[in-house]
Order: structure tokens, then C-alpha cells, then sequence
């Protein structure tokens, strides 16, 4: 028995749609490793200049009062600088990973859906393809083709 047109066409659909799927599942859960990885790197890098920041002004307390001055002020834009990298820490977390890690949840509950659509398809197919041999072996018997017929 050969597909119908509009079979082939729903196939088609349901590929397509599998396809998207899984494209979304591969590349969303790459970036977002990838941006988890950036934000971790960017918060070593702001742990490290927390520590230079702090050898620093122990390094000024033991020099003269001019220099110490200086370097002093030198260690306080430094750690301001250290305060936009962990405000952008917190930004990308909040506004880049959380909404990413949500698709996860999102592509399960499509592909659930899918295989929901499908398995609906795949009966209602059969149930079809059963109607049209009983209607073939029994052409004239409305009572059989109405038992068998779905509602």
C-alpha cells in the first residue's frame, strides 16, 4: 500500500521537526558548556587578581609612604575592575546559562510530544489500513465496516 500525499507530507513534517530537535539539543548544550566554562575562567582570572590585589598592598606597606600611597591606589582600581568582572560573572550566569540550561528541559518535553504525535499517527494509520481490508473482503457489509471503522 502506498503513502498518501498527505502521509508523506506529515513524514516529512515529523523528520523535519526530529531534525530541528536535535539540532537544538546538539548546539544549545555546546554553548552552554561553553559559556559555563567562560564564566568559570573569568571568575579564576577574577580570584587571581583578588589575590594580586592583595600581595600588592602588602608589598605598598613596606615601602615609603609615597610609594605605598600610590601603589595602594593602584590595588583599589585594580580590585574595582575585579568588581565589573564579577558583576559580568553574575550577568552571564543569570542571563546566558540559566535561560540555556532551560531548553533542556523544553527539547525533552517536544520530543515527548513528538513521539506522543507519532505514536497517535502510527494507530490511527493502522486502524485505517485494517478499515480498507475490511472493506475490501466485505464491501457490502456496513455492519462489519462500522465496528471496525474508529470513532
Amino acid at each position: 500500500m502506498s503513502r498518501t500525499p498527505d502521509a508523506r507530507a506529515r513524514d516529512n513534517q515529523t523528520r523535519k521537526i526530529q531534525e530541528n530537535i536535535t539540532n537544538v539539543e546538539k548546539h544549545f548544550g555546546e554553548m552552554c558548556q561553553l559559556f559555563a566554562a567562560y564564566v568559570r575562567k573569568t571568575a579564576r582570572l577574577r580570584d587571581k587578581s583578588d589575590v594580586l590585589v592583595r600581595e600588592i598592598g602588602i608589598y605598598a606597606d613596606t615601602e615609603t609612604p609615597h610609594l605605598k600611597r600610590g601603589m595602594k591606589q593602584f590595588a583599589e582600581h585594580l580590585a574595582k575592575i575585579q568588581d565589573y568582572r564579577q558583576a559580568e560573572v553574575e550577568r552571564l550566569e543569570a542571563k546566558v546559562i540559566e535561560p540555556l540550561k532551560s531548553y533542556g528541559a523544553v527539547v525533552k518535553r517536544k520530543r515527548e510530544d513528538l513521539k506522543t504525535t507519532q505514536s497517535a499517527r502510527d494507530r490511527e494509520a493502522k486502524q485505517m489500513a485494517q478499515l480498507e481490508r475490511t472493506r475490501q473482503r466485505n464491501p457490502s457489509d456496513r455492519q462489519i465496516i462500522s465496528q471496525v471503522c474508529p470513532v
